[in-house]
């Protein structure tokens, strides 16, 4: 080492002495190129969990916060209760839908495409969660704009991967209950 490497490296032995309780020698540097990568996987960790965040809208998610494939699969099976009344068949207009509760209190489409038909959807977008609601023929998610048709609850446009879970629907004595 000459004289010039080490005036150059005193200075810097002395602050790592004094930042490290006045032991010299004790202290392994990290490479630049760790540091920067380290910090480079920071912030990338840091971009992608605030991509899993809501968005810029104020979310307008059904106060369950439960998952949506768990809310899902207990709609679309049926294994929750079954038997109560959903809505009264009148007030479910052909060629349209209208929302309900289910029996588990999760929210369902039920729908009338024709007057022989009745259909019944989670009302659970398959996006990111939040509450589709009925609009003419359409279902539409006030999150992010997902659009599914409300006589087969598949997606029709934005950007929900799936349709919507089925759920299974029948009348009784003029009344929509959820069960087969």
């Amino acid at each position: 080492m000459d004289s010039k490497e080490a005036s150059a490296t005193q200075p810097q032995a002395a602050a790592v002495a004094s930042a490290s309780g006045g032991r010299t020698g004790e202290v392994s540097r990290m490479p630049r190129r760790q540091v920067l990568a380290a910090g480079a996987m920071s912030a990338v960790g840091l971009v992608a969990l605030a991509g899993c965040g809501g968005g810029g809208k104020a979310d307008k998610r059904s106060a369950d916060k439960a998952s949506p494939s768990a809310q899902e699969s207990a709609s679309a099976s049926g294994s929750a209760a079954t038997g109560m009344s959903l809505v009264k068949l009148a007030d479910v207009p052909v060629g349209s839908a209208v929302s309900a509760k289910g029996a588990d209190g999760r929210p369902l489409i039920v729908a009338r495409p024709s007057a022989g038909q009745l259909v019944a959807f989670s009302a659970i977008c398959t996006h990111q969660g939040c509450t589709v609601a009925p609009a003419g023929k359409q279902l539409q998610c006030p999150c992010h704009g997902s659009v599914y048709d409300a006589a087969t609850g598949k997606n029709v446009s934005g950007p929900a991967p799936r349709p919507l879970s089925p759920v299974p629907v029948h009348v009784t004595g003029g009344e929509v209950v959820q069960g087969t």
